[in-house]
């Protein structure tokens, strides 16, 4: 069974679109989503410098667009595209990608959607200085121990050890001065502690938009951040969109999902690599495939061609 997934924030590099800008058509698709986004997202995706794609306004429409640009290359404009893909699972604003994907929303109503979202967050973002740093290794229990004693949330359980902290940058400094115990501290490049209490205010400006969506139902099974559980219809699909601002993501439980229904290969969409490597650590035997330029495109239609269209598990 194929299942696609669709990266979150932190994932983009300097010019990772470069080299996917040069196949036909795709950067007028690409200027045609920037107005819609109402941003260059071409300039974004291929001149611009680390700090300025790290801003959470412009990452987050750039990660949806890019996942939908490779996604379109990927299947060329194979009829019935949802029937090759048995599940579709993103990570954070990479949800947003995989609702498009999945027929809950449109492309350009996914791309206004994540652009309020981008706003709604940043701004939350400067209210507070906050951030978020990966924690990998260490025993669970001393790990969330430490997290509540320094006041911060696991923002993210990625599965295999790997814990987000996200809060104030005084509650980071103060981990970081005093680590759990066989656990090593990364800073990411987020502009705020996502997924946490910091977030609450853009939850209610999403509130707001999400009334004025067209959804339908999801074509593909969708598996939410919430809690792993596959999601049947838009309207629900949606909702867990707006909340999920404020929640934190359980990656971990995805996988868990993934599993129990068959995956037999993963295809991560650009900008790729972070998604598949914690596939590849956490269920062994399934086959995976960052597409992270098109030199990779062969190699992921051979593996669509083998796994697509298979049934889920009951």
């Amino acid at each position: 069974m194929l299942v696609i997934v669709a990266p979150g924030q932190g994932a983009q590099t300097p010019g990772f679109l470069s080299s996917w800008l040069e196949l036909d058509g795709a950067a007028d698709q690409l200027q045609r989503w920037s107005a819609v986004a109402g941003l260059d997202l071409v300039r974004f995706g291929t001149e611009a410098g680390e700090e300025e794609i790290k801003d959470t306004a412009v990452a987050q429409p750039l990660l949806v667009a890019a996942g939908l640009l490779t996604s379109r290359r990927l299947f060329d404009g194979a009829a019935e595209t949802h029937k090759l893909i048995g599940a579709i699972a993103g990570h954070s604003v990479g949800e947003i990608t995989a609702a498009a994907l999945a027929g809950v929303l449109s492309e350009d109503e996914a791309l206004a959607f994540v652009r309020e979202r981008s706003l709604a967050m940043a701004e939350a973002a400067a209210t507070t200085a906050t951030g978020m740093a990966a924690l990998l290794g260490g025993d669970p229990e001393l790990v969330a121990a430490k997290l509540a004693e320094h006041g911060l949330t696991a923002a993210n359980n990625n599965g295999g050890g790997q814990l987000v902290a996200a809060g104030t940058l005084e509650q980071l400094a103060a981990l970081k001065a005093d680590p759990p115990a066989g656990a090593r501290l990364i800073p990411l490049k987020v502009a705020g502690a996502f997924h946490t209490e910091h977030m609450a205010p853009g939850v209610e400006r999403l509130a707001k938009l999400a009334p004025t969506l067209t959804v339908a139902d999801p074509k593909i099974a969708y598996i939410s951040n919430k809690d792993g559980e596959v999601v049947d219809t838009g309207a629900e699909v949606l909702s867990r969109l707006v909340s999920q601002v404020s929640n934190p993501v359980r990656w971990d439980l995805c996988m868990e999902t993934l599993q129990q229904l068959g995956a037999t290969a993963v295809i991560e969409l650009s900008p790729a690599g972070t998604l598949t490597n914690l596939v590849k650590r956490n269920l062994k035997g399934v086959a995976t495939l960052a597409l992270k330029t098109p030199a990779d495109l062969d190699k992921a239609r051979a593996l669509v061609a083998e796994h697509g269209g298979q049934e889920l598990n009951a």
